[in-house]
């Protein structure tokens, strides 16, 4: 590789439309153990898949460096999948096609690049599909940060592969390299990729869905609990919206108990809206629940939700930054009717209230408890 190509394309990309601050870079250096590692295995067209390229830097740094003229990448977030589109534009840079993870982005692959996802459910369902729909002499190279990993990934991948070789941490980061994909027996159910686990909570009388790359999975997350506790003191609206709605936990509960509502489960990660629609199938709610892969609701009219509901990230990546919550505050503001309300939950070490008020609207405190605030903001006439 061209060390000094390889440094202007990472040196030159960018997060957005995701949050950017000073302390949130667009790559790391696993991104860069990645290309090194896949230096002269790429020796045919279309023959290179990646998975989970954040912002663009392994497929933009392969088919600038690596000689390679077709890249299949799938990345589960609306937000990387635009970024990626932005960072190529800039750079100059073509070649590559955007999939779903399955059949089409691994059909003949002889090398996949994987950021490991941060979920041993995510990583079952990646190296269930590689090994099913990729050459069978695949080289599956995937790497993480060293803090992050875990050997339960030894394991998911062991199931899946002959050969899985851990190699050295370099710059906190380590690579797993995987080759010999064991056979998928059979041609039914079995054989196909996972579907959604779907458990029942009897707490919420309800049957959750969640794909692998779904925040808390089945299990329902303890700030959507709370929030929860509020639910008959918020307004019946006629269009409310789930906002980061993950398993659409929300959604349910909600048009439950509004039989007359609509609501849009709406989240940028692909597997959370799959998951929305899933458990909404479950339940017998998809007349009344749409699920929309979106960042920040970009695509709903402004002034077009009576209600909207959220339990926003502290976390963008690895890194905890308030600023995930910033944007979907704004976002609520912009999609609100004036008198709507934003119900949102959080941590209570996290400083939300002024710009709560800011953004939105008046603002008061429904409840908290020793972890999360529950505040309601009513958007300005």
């Amino acid at each position: 590789m061209a060390e000094n190509s390889l440094d202007n394309i990472l040196g030159r990309l960018r997060r957005y439309p995701d949050v950017e601050a000073p302390n949130l870079q667009a790559w790391d250096a696993t991104d860069r153990l990645l290309l090194e590692a896949a230096a002269g295995r790429v020796d045919a067209p279309g023959s290179l898949a990646v998975i989970g390229d954040r912002y663009g830097a392994l497929t933009l740094g392969a088919l600038a460096v690596l000689g390679v003229g077709q890249v299949r990448v799938h990345e589960d977030l609306i937000t990387g999948e635009r970024a990626l589109r932005n960072n190529a534009a800039v750079l100059g840079l073509a070649g590559y096609q955007q999939l779903p993870l399955g059949e089409k982005l691994l059909a003949g692959a002889g090398t996949v690049l994987l950021q490991l996802p941060r979920t041993l459910a995510e990583l079952e369902e990646i190296s269930h599909a590689v090994a099913r729909y990729a050459a069978p002499e695949v080289v599956l190279i995937a790497g993480g940060r060293v803090k992050h990993m875990s050997l339960g990934m030894n394991a998911v991948l062991e199931r899946h592969f002959q050969t899985v070789q851990p190699q050295l941490a370099r710059q906190k980061s380590r690579l797993i390299i995987a080759g010999d994909p064991k056979p998928v027996r059979g041609e039914g159910a079995a054989a196909r990729s996972p579907g959604p686990v779907v458990e029942h909570l009897a707490e919420l009388d309800l049957d959750v869905a969640a794909y692998g790359a779904v925040f808390a999975g089945t299990k329902l997350d303890i700030g959507t609990r709370f929030l929860l506790t509020f639910l008959p003191q918020m307004p019946a609206a006629g269009h409310a919206v789930d906002l980061g709605c993950g398993t659409g936990i929300l959604a349910a509960m909600y048009v439950k108990a509004n039989p007359a509502a609509r609501v849009t489960a709406t989240d940028r990660s692909a597997a959370a809206v799959a998951s929305a629609e899933a458990t909404a199938r479950a339940n017998g709610l998809t007349d009344r629940i749409t699920a929309l892969q979106d960042d920040a609701m970009s695509t709903l009219p402004a002034a077009s939700a009576d209600l909207v509901l959220l339990n926003p990230p502290f976390h963008l990546g690895a890194s905890v930054h308030a600023g995930a919550g910033l944007k979907l505050f704004e976002a609520a503001a912009r999609v609100l009717a004036p008198g709507g309300q934003l119900w949102t939950v959080f941590n209570r070490h996290l400083q939300y209230l002024p710009a709560l008020e800011r953004l939105v609207g008046p603002t008061t405190v429904k409840g908290s408890n020793p972890k999360f605030t529950v505040a309601v903001s009513t958007k300005r006439a």
